[in-house]
């Protein structure tokens, strides 16, 4: 059977550019998002050898049908790779939209690193990718709070994750991907605009796919993000937040000087 990947978030931005390098690569693609018809236009432009699984990964059961249908597919990569954000005050955001927004950053990405690692592990082979952001790397995001804090999330699940491994000798190998601005769609989704200038999502696949398969835990693409979130570690929290939540600020008209 051929070598097959899964990725979730695959109807568009990093997961669809992700699936078009590793159909190039030579493997099977399962796609997995909410809307069916962007996935069956993909899977129309890879041709033979991708499958489309409908699927909305804030819900837990869905999460667990995804891997029942897929746990023997022979899959070898997994990329959690769905996922939102929202800007605003903490207190602005609706609640509903903050759950929505935990249910798919981290309990989905939660739920489906860990029943997949455990196949991967008793076979002694394969690779996940959990889509993160350099946001995950910074003290907080003020205007942004759940946000930062879901990738906070998966940094750290994926960084311990990836050390236990290790410690182990497995095989498996497990990373984070931590780009900074990205054009995708996330800005019409979040309802802002990017106050610096972003990258694109091929781009941001094409290193995320070099990190993984070099065994990288930590990927950021941009060496401007890279030496950024290295400064920070120098700076006060309070001065970060600060700097940070005004940044936000920007992407919505709001910031006042």
């Amino acid at each position: 059977m051929a070598k097959t990947a899964l990725i979730t978030g695959a109807s568009s931005g990093i997961g669809r550019e992700i699936a078009r390098d590793l159909y190039g690569r030579g493997f099977r693609i399962i796609l997995c998002a909410r809307r069916e018809e962007r996935l069956r236009e993909l899977a129309a432009e890879l041709g033979e050898n991708t499958r489309v699984i409908v699927c909305d990964v804030s819900d837990r059961e869905e999460c667990l049908r995804l891997y029942e249908e897929t746990k023997n597919e022979n899959i070898s990569v997994l990329v959690n790779c769905a996922g939102f954000g929202a800007v605003g005050s903490f207190e602005e955001v609706p609640l509903d939209t903050e759950l929505r927004m935990i249910d798919t950053n981290i309990t989905a990405v939660h739920m489906l690193t860990k029943l997949f690692l455990k196949d991967f592990v008793a076979a002694d082979r394969g690779y996940i990718m959990n889509i993160a952001s350099s946001a995950g790397l910074m003290y907080g995001g003020p205007m942004m709070a759940t946000y930062y804090a879901s990738k906070a999330y998966v940094v750290s699940l994926t960084s311990a994750i990836c050390e236990e491994l290790k410690s182990t000798n497995s095989r498996v190998h497990v990373c984070a991907v931590c780009p900074g601005p990205v054009d995708t769609e996330f800005n019409d989704v979040a309802n802002c605009k990017f106050g610096v200038s972003s990258i694109t999502p091929e781009f941001c696949a094409q290193k995320a796919i070099e990190g993984m398969f070099n065994k990288k835990c930590i990927i950021i693409p941009e060496k401007s993000i890279k030496a950024l979130c290295t400064g920070a570690k120098f700076v006060p929290r309070s001065l970060v937040l600060k700097v940070t939540g005004k940044v936000q600020k920007k992407k919505t008209g709001r910031l006042t000087v």
